[in-house]
Parts: structure tokens; sequence; C-alpha cells
């Protein structure tokens, strides 16, 4: 795999990573009333889901290329038109405005670090748009050939650092990093951006071939 496809691999994920989610909003409840430690157990399973999520998409990608050029095709369409979606919904959230949470009702209990994890954990593992991420990108930045395997998992790896190092941030930095992701301004041209490249991917993706 070359510099420019992870490169470019960085880019979209992390568009994808800093759009406002349910995992910024549950370290918004976490931190407040559970500390740091509680914020860093949830991140602690943010990654874990990730992993889950990349091998179960591996696995699936595997077995369709393997059965036959048809099925791949459908999934190549499928996952096309999901990232297609994703950015048009971006670019509407940008047009109209994006909805600001000004207060997010934090815990009532303080949380145990397991249970943090868990939480973290079932925030994205139950969560289908990780393993549908997933199924649309790989096609377009694997190469079908020898390696893709640890080629998949290295996309993989470098979504869950981007997921770390940008949460961990929110953690430490609280009271600032959601100051500006509440910012209307802000989260309106971060939309604006994700929905122009995720809908430029997706059109990517329609054309490649296997």
């Amino acid at each position: 795999m070359d510099l420019a496809t992870l490169l470019s691999f960085t880019f979209i994920a992390s568009l994808l990573v800093m759009s406002p989610g349910p995992n910024g909003v549950l370290i918004a409840k976490t931190v407040p009333t559970s500390g740091r430690s509680a914020g860093f157990a949830n991140v602690a399973g943010f990654v874990t889901a990730f992993y889950v999520h990349g091998a179960l998409s591996i696995l699936g990608i595997s077995l369709i290329l393997v059965q036959s050029a048809q099925a791949f095709f459908v999934v190549k369409m499928l996952g096309a038109a999901y990232l297609c979606w994703i950015g048009v919904k971006a670019l509407l959230d940008a047009w109209k405005g994006v909805p600001i949470a000004q207060n997010v009702a934090p815990a009532k209990r303080q949380r145990t670090l397991t249970k943090a994890f868990l939480e973290g954990f079932l925030t994205n593992a139950l969560n289908p748009k990780v393993s549908m991420f997933y199924l649309a990108a790989f096609p377009q930045f694997i190469s079908q050939t020898h390696g893709a395997l640890g080629a998949s998992f290295t996309l993989v790896f470098i979504h869950s650092v981007l997921n770390l190092v940008w949460f961990s941030a929110m953690v430490l930095l609280f009271a600032r990093l959601t100051g500006a992701a509440r910012n209307s301004t802000f989260q309106r041209w971060l939309k604006g951006v994700t929905g122009v490249v995720f809908i430029g991917f997706g059109a990517k993706l329609a054309t490649l071939r296997p």
C-alpha cells in the first residue's frame, strides 16, 4: 500500500471521526461526573469495537471476492451509494445548519472503569455505520492481490489511532474542545467538507474495477 493511499484513507477517516456523533456525546456525559479515567475507558472501548468491526468486515469482503465478481459488484455499488448518502446528508446538514445540543446531560451515577469501557465498546459495536464504512472503504483502498489482509488491518489501525487521539484530546481538554465543536459555523464547514469528500469517494468506488 503506497503513501498516497494511506494519506487518502487517513483524510476521509479523520473527517468521519471529527464529525459530531454518539462517541462525543458519551464522553460529554461521562467525564463531568466520572472523571478522566472513565473517559479514557470509553475511548478504549471505542478502539476495541473498531477491531471487531474491522475483522468482520475483512472476513465478509474476502468471502465475497472469492464467491463471484457479480457479488463484488453489488457490494461495490452499495458501498458507493452509502458513501454518497453520507455526503449528501452532510451537505444538507451544512445547508440547513446543524442543530447544536447546548446542554448534554451528565451521567447521574459515577461509572466504574469497567462500565465505562463496556459503554464505549457497545456504543460502537452496536453501530452498523462502522461496519458499513469499512465495507464501503476497503474495496477502493486495498489492492486485491497478496497482502490485502495486512493492508486491511493497517487501515483499521489508522482509524482506531485517529479515534484514540481525537477522543483522548476531548477527554483532556473537554471544555475547550466541546465549545469549538458546538460552534455552528465550525460544524457547518466541517459538514460541508465532509459531504464533498464522501461524495467524491463514493463516485470513485462506483467506477472501481475488481
